[in-house]
């Protein structure tokens, strides 16, 4: 086989091109299609990417809407909380009580616990009280109540002088000051979510007395 130097020229330039087409080859099936792979599935990662976004551009306009219904639900939940909260805040409830009777210019003596009724929705947490004051004091304190956020019903009141307390089955006689004329009993009723543990509101029949 002749030397590459003893070749004529057209054979040289014959071996210099195969030579070129054989590198050429050879990196077109190393580095060149490998990048073309990687080009080929970029391409086809970033088509994906357009149209998802092109999808979801879709729900552009209804986003501030979308944001406007999560804010009024959040609210509304708020409400509900507040309406029947779902905790025991048994001595957030004394308190308000208490409050509302501190305006009115009443006073409430006692609460004792009742039994706790449980519903498909809820918990029933009854309390007795016992409370006295003026005859126009005490009908404020009642309206004030019925007149609160948070749901409190009010059922089997006795009512009687404070004379004769014992007539509204108060458990005591108070020093009461002059300007009082009325003593009740009272049942209030408070409610609290279903799934709570009843055990928070104290046992049944567990009296809180107050002074």
């Amino acid at each position: 086989m002749a030397n590459f130097g003893e070749m004529s020229g057209i054979k040289q330039w014959a071996v210099v091109l195969g030579g070129a087409a054989l590198v050429t080859a050879g990196l077109y099936f190393t580095v060149f299609k490998s990048q073309r792979d990687q080009n080929t599935t970029a391409q086809a990662q970033l088509e994906s990417k357009r149209k998802e976004n092109a999808e979801l551009e879709a729900y552009r306009p209804k986003l501030a809407e979308m944001e406007r219904q999560l804010a009024s639900l959040k609210q509304q939940l708020e409400i509900e909380r507040r309406i029947v909260p779902d905790e025991k805040e048994v001595d957030g409830f004394m308190r308000m009580l208490d409050a509302e009777a501190s305006k009115a210019g009443i006073e409430i003596r006692r609460y004792t616990a009742q039994p706790v009724s449980q519903k498909d929705f809820f918990t029933e947490v009854p309390f007795e009280m016992e409370l006295d004051g003026p005859y126009y004091s005490m009908l404020n304190f009642f309206d004030r109540v019925g007149k609160l956020e948070r749901i409190v019903n009010v059922s089997n009141l006795l009512v009687s002088t404070t004379r004769k307390p014992s007539d509204a089955k108060a458990k005591k006689t108070y020093q009461y000051a002059p300007n009082e004329s009325i003593v009740a009993t009272v049942k209030a009723t408070t409610f609290f979510s279903h799934d709570m543990d009843p055990a928070g509101a104290g046992k049944p029949g567990q009296a809180s007395v107050k002074r």
